[in-house]
């Protein structure tokens, strides 16, 4: 490789702001998770799903799937914070204003490419078959997950799913220039925590929570079988424009598009 292209590379590098984001991404999720327990709506839903934990743990089967998860998964983070966040990071801080807006551009983008990967090689489809379809089974077997449930997929599906989170970033931050440590640091948490909360076992719906329990029984719903809709993660606003939210009255099914009443 030419000398002069190396420098550059070097030059480049943003390492140092990666190692923020990453230890920041621990301590805001780690902070983050021990104070919103301290509600007691919320930790009462935390020991649920603790409890059906140790029930999937007793399988040596879950186990195993978890642990190798857990091993690919800090492979793919060492990639991903020593090759591509540092060419993305930036020094400084945000307004709140531009904080704001750049999480909002950022889980939306991924999004939208996250639903058309779901729906279209994850599932069944009429455009490509689902040719991950096997893969995607694996995930699947849990039909009533509880929260950790979200990493009990296949090593593939892990890569895919940081894959298209950092590749997003990566995209993003060539068109609208690089992203500061704490917007990476931010959406990496919200990216993760609202992925984890759609496998949440959630029953508390008064009040403020009526979104959450909302959100984790549409995902609920597309676990309940393998042909239904909403595979939208953040939100299901892609759902709702291309119609395939599934309220759990067989109102999508597979490939097909949903029959509206007349």
């Amino acid at each position: 490789m030419d000398t002069e292209l190396l420098t550059q590379l070097a030059s480049q590098w943003q390492g140092l702001l990666s190692l923020y984001a990453f230890a920041g991404i621990i301590a805001l999720s780690l902070a983050g998770g021990w104070l919103i327990t301290r509600i007691p709506a919320v930790g009462a839903e935390a020991r649920i799903n603790r409890e059906t934990l140790a029930k999937r743990r007793e399988k040596p089967s879950y186990v195993e799937n978890q642990n190798w998860n857990r091993k690919w998964a800090l492979f793919f983070q060492l990639i991903i914070f020593t090759a591509i966040l540092p060419f993305c990071l930036k020094p400084g801080l945000p307004s709140i204003g531009a904080l704001l807006l750049d999480c909002f551009v950022i889980l939306m983008v991924y999004d939208f490419f996250y639903y058309l990967t779901h729906r279209f090689l994850f599932h069944d489809s009429d455009f490509l078959g689902g040719p991950l379809k096997w893969m995607h089974a694996i995930h699947h077997r849990q039909h009533n997950p509880c929260r950790m449930d979200s990493s009990y997929i296949h090593p593939l599906e892990v890569a895919i799913g940081l894959g298209l989170y950092v590749a997003t970033i990566a995209a993003l931050a060539a068109i609208m220039g690089r992203f500061d440590v704490v917007t990476v640091t931010v959406t990496f948490v919200a990216f993760s925590q609202i992925n984890l909360h759609n496998h949440n076992l959630w029953g508390e719906g008064r009040f403020l929570w009526g979104y959450a329990k909302y959100a984790s029984d549409m995902h609920h719903y597309h676990h309940a079988k393998f042909t239904g809709g909403n595979f939208a993660t953040i939100t299901l606003l892609y759902d709702w424009m291309f119609g395939t939210l599934d309220k759990g009255e067989g109102g999508y099914s597979g490939a097909a598009r949903p029959v509206k009443k007349a």
